[in-house]
């Protein structure tokens, strides 16, 4: 078989370089444009507004036949309207014959209730999946799902990519030790293993009972904390109940400081003020959504270049377990 010569493959290169294409709904435009200053390619000029009713109106204003088309747009607040958006902009893209459609989703909403855990609900998560399919995406790029399970809902590839890449360096920054990283619940213990095994740190776990649907009560600390700097570390804070009272509780056995990492900071309304009373040094999110309101203890990490990097390999038909590295499972 005749070898390609480095003339070929840069020509070759160049070539997918242009047939690669960023597009973006108004759920966090500038995400999307950092990723395209990160992969050196214009974003796609479409339009994404409402009809004088409210629906949504969707175009895309260059041509995308043939080109591996992705769409950058979480489901975030507003969940309704911009899942709304997402599925508009695939089906638009499908009906332009784009080659490839990967649906960018660095947050999956609906992704709670994954299961029937009580009678007559439903598995919206599941739902979301099938009519994401059903537009026309042909794959799916996301970040720290709230249950891991949510990629076999799928029946199209899904890259499940981890935000502990992202944390990392920065904790390490802070130089924090003796370090202990704790699970704010027993649901979240694999993550919590994570970034203890790359930090080199203990690992503790708090275990609550939840009152309500938003509303929890700590019971006790499994773990050694005492004398120690706490790291809790978690997928979601909407209501910042869960991740107060766990600060709360590592304060009470014994923490010095209370430091916190979040991916996903949807932060509802009664967020910002628990955070503010609550005894954290500091919280880290990253910009998978945006944080609409700003906090001295809110230090926002970027995810474009990790995002990036898999747009990157996905296109060229590289691995991704690269990014994987020291991930559980």
């Amino acid at each position: 078989m005749a070898q390609t010569s480095p003339r070929q493959r840069t020509s070759r290169r160049k070539a997918l370089d242009s047939e690669i294409a960023i597009v973006s709904g108004n759920a966090h435009p500038s995400l999307a444009t950092d990723i395209c200053r990160h992969l050196k390619v214009r974003l796609v000029d479409s339009l994404v507004s409402r009809f004088s009713e409210g629906e949504i109106r969707v175009k895309i204003n260059e041509n995308v036949r043939g080109k591996d088309v992705f769409v950058v747009q979480p489901t975030c607040p507003p969940v309704n309207e911009n899942l709304m958006e997402l599925l508009i902009m695939i089906d638009a893209l499908r009906r332009s014959s784009a080659r490839r459609i990967t649906a960018v989703i660095p947050y999956f909403g609906y992704a709670r209730q994954d299961r029937k855990d009580q009678p007559r609900v439903p598995i919206t998560a599941k739902l979301v999946a099938n009519l994401i399919t059903t537009a026309g995406a042909n794959r799916v790029l996301t970040m720290d799902l709230h249950a891991g399970q949510i990629q076999g809902f799928f029946d199209i590839p899904l890259d499940h990519l981890y935000a502990i890449n992202v944390f990392e360096q920065t904790i390490r920054s802070k130089r924090l030790r003796p370090l202990v990283v704790v699970s704010p619940d027993v649901g979240g213990i694999k993550m919590a293993r994570a970034y203890a095994k790359r930090l080199g740190a203990g690992l503790a776990i708090v275990d609550k009972r939840r009152d309500g649907p938003e509303a929890t009560e700590v019971m006790h600390i499994l773990g050694e904390v005492d004398g120690k700097t706490s790291l809790l570390v978690d997928d979601l804070i909407t209501t910042g109940s869960s991740l107060v009272e766990a600060a709360r509780a590592l304060k009470r056995a014994g923490a010095i400081e209370c430091y916190a990492c979040v991916t996903h900071p949807v932060l509802s309304e009664p967020a910002l003020k628990r955070i503010e009373q609550a005894p954290l040094r500091e919280l880290f999110v990253s910009d998978t959504i945006p944080v609409r309101y700003p906090h001295p203890k809110i230090k926002v990490l970027s995810v474009a270049p990790l995002l990036s990097e898999a747009i990157s390999r996905i296109h060229y038909e590289q691995s991704l377990s690269v990014l994987f590295d020291g991930i559980p499972g």
